[in-house]
């Protein structure tokens, strides 16, 4: 069974929105543009113990905090909803036999539900049976408190025989029982690595006691029973001797069984409650030896044992029979170790939803599992990359980390080569360091450079990192021969579009920075170890010719990784530097304050989930990770 749909509406900073979901997809998308919300959707509609949290949702998981009728839009219902719809497909057998008067037939070449058969049609020809399942909750003004359930969306119960004003109208409720099919297992590691490994209700630990329950018996019933033998007062001479000073003392004002056990010391209330509160697992992790309760552990240890036991409850489980919703594993954790935990769970769990900030976890993900979230107005959408014809796979896992930074960041700067991403970086920390230049910086931007490895490749990414959502940028080399048509048609997409008029970079800068800074360049340069002797020294004097073609020709020869090129722009002032690269980050440097300025007068006034997380995690001593 696998999530292929999610419609939200009304959840948060979502007022609408649709996304599709591979069997293994990662969400990627700018800070609080949705993707923890999805998950938390997810969630509600899937998680075993979400609904048992008070309240199940609260005033600011309505979109605008908008959840009473008098706050309602124009043309809103009286009260408004949170309604999350969720289509599972890819069926089992025993899962279509349980749910079959609640599916529907579905088109995944339209990715939507297809007509309706007749009733007694066991299977389709084309297509497939899906179950559609949907949360709906809302403030319940009688009540002055907020009510949610999960109901099957599908069929509609007939009417009059159903209230109305009930919640959920003519649907029946999807309940615990039927949850344990989709096998939802919901990891927010960032904020809950403690919680995990704890024995609460939804943490992982208890979804291994519970699945170890379901074959061996209950574990809580054995544990109390074992607990139930242990009296310190009939093993430990000091708590024997406080008994028994109790019991006579206590005998003289109340009616106790002559018994010496009437009064025991036990190591708890021993109920079921209360062990999830007290129990603790205890680990030793090298150098040290001596074993420690969990929680005094680092945080990336804590993520490490998470991922432990995400193993376990997968052999539980059963190969592929488990949807797995994981937000950000890279917490705490070395890139070997994200690679690791990225690529067990998209092997061994039936569908694997992740969202992450680190190309390490990005580029375990082919291009099209990789799904692209944006929001404008409180309009979600999703889409996947598209390489098209003109990036080969060959070229993209060449490229596969600079993919991964690119789908991170908000803008992107697709340069020629290695020597032009080292250059535009160097320029660009000289003008973020003068403290008279309104400039802001590319990490601060959030833009990226993308070495596209040739000038004729450069228009290439354009419209692929435009159909992400990108603001992107081009520059590149006068090219040996003009662009073709689809070339030119594809440098379309950069809001800038820079050929310098030179056959190379260093053409350019030797151009452009004045005789004098390269020749103090070229006498700083000299003594390093990695200087090209073939090119030879500038003689003492020198006139401005010479120091000018020996200085292209010793950035020529030090090209890309180990570019001379930042080397010579460290030497200019800020009125050295050359002035076409000035002006193409400036203007860049306008585009996205300008895009900024427009979104920040766009934004809702409302909190998301950037600042939601905490928050709603805490409502409740039950706020733990959600599992099957």
């Amino acid at each position: 069974m696998k999530v292929r749909r999610v419609s939200i509406q009304n959840f948060r900073g979502v007022a609408s929105g649709t996304v599709l979901l591979d069997s293994h997809s990662l969400l990627v998308g700018g800070n609080a543009v949705g993707k923890s919300t999805v998950c938390e959707a997810l969630d509600l509609v899937l998680g075993m113990e979400r609904l048992h949290r008070r309240p199940v949702i609260d005033e600011y998981d309505f979109h605008q905090a908008r959840y009473r009728a008098g706050a309602a839009a124009e043309g809103a219902e009286p009260f408004p909803e949170v309604r999350v719809e969720v289509v599972l497909t890819e069926l089992s057998q025993e899962a279509r036999r349980r749910f079959r008067s609640n599916l529907r037939p579905w088109s995944a070449a339209n990715d939507d539900f297809a007509p309706p058969v007749a009733d007694d049609v066991a299977e389709l020809v084309d297509g497939e049976w899906c179950l559609p399942v949907v949360f709906i909750g809302r403030f319940n003004e009688a009540e002055d408190d907020f009510e949610g359930n999960t109901f099957f969306a599908h069929p509609q119960r007939v009417e009059g025989t159903y209230d109305e004003r009930e919640l959920g109208g003519g649907l029946a409720v999807f309940r615990r029982d039927d949850k344990r099919y989709c096998g939802f297992l919901y990891l927010r590691p960032n904020r809950t690595g403690n919680r995990a490994l704890s024995f609460g209700r939804g943490s992982l630990i208890d979804t291994i006691v519970r699945l170890e329950s379901d074959q061996a018996g209950s574990l809580w019933t054995n544990a109390l029973d074992t607990l139930g033998d242990i009296d310190l007062a009939d093993t430990t001479t000091g708590f024997t001797e406080i008994r028994d000073q109790l019991l006579s003392r206590v005998r003289k004002f109340l009616a106790v069984p002559d018994e010496r056990d009437a009064i025991g010391v036990r190591p708890s209330d021993l109920t079921r409650e209360h062990l999830r509160e007290v129990l603790r697992m205890f680990i030793a992790t090298q150098p040290g030896t001596y074993p420690v309760p969990f929680n005094r552990l680092s945080t990336g240890a804590l993520n490490v044992l998470v991922f432990a036991l995400l193993t376990y409850i997968a052999d539980l489980r059963g190969p592929g029979s488990v949807i797995f919703a994981m937000e950000e594993p890279e917490i705490a954790l070395p890139p070997h170790t994200q690679r690791r935990l990225v690529d067990f769970v998209t092997t061994t769990m039936g569908q694997t939803i992740v969202t992450s900030h680190s190309p390490y976890v990005i580029e375990r993900f082919d291009p099209n599992k990789i799904v692209v979230l944006t929001r404008a107005d409180g309009l979600l959408t999703s889409s996947t990359i598209d390489l098209g014809n003109d990036v080969k796979p060959r070229k993209y896992r060449e490229q596969r980390r600079q993919f991964a930074e690119a789908v991170l960041a908000r803008a992107v700067l697709v340069v020629e080569g290695g020597t032009e991403v080292a250059t535009y970086l160097a320029v660009a920390d000289a003008l973020d360091a003068d403290p008279d230049t309104d400039y802001q910086h590319p990490d601060v931007a959030g833009l990226c450079l993308f070495d596209a490895g040739g000038d004729s490749r450069v228009p290439l990414y354009g419209p692929i990192f435009t159909a992400m959502g990108k603001t992107v940028f081009g520059t590149h080399d006068t090219p040996n021969a003009p662009l073709t048509p689809q070339q030119a048609a594809c440098a379309q997409s950069f809001a800038i579009h820079l050929v310098i008029d030179h056959a190379g970079i260093e053409d350019l800068l030797v151009s452009e920075v004045s005789p004098d800074v390269l020749r103090r360049f070229l006498t700083n340069v000299r003594t390093r170890s990695d200087y090209p002797q073939q090119c030879g020294v500038l003689a003492e004097p020198a006139a401005d010719d010479a120091a000018v073609d020996l200085a292209r020709r010793v950035l020529k020869a030090k090209k890309g990784a180990e570019s001379y090129c930042p080397l010579l722009i460290a030497e200019c002032g800020r009125d050295e530097l050359p002035a076409t690269p000035v002006k193409f980050l400036m203007d860049i440097h306008t585009v996205l304050s300008t895009a900024s300025a427009e979104a920040d007068q766009a934004a809702e006034p409302a909190r998301d989930e950037s600042d939601m997380g905490e928050s709603t995690m805490d409502r409740s001593p039950e706020a733990g990770d959600s599992a099957t």
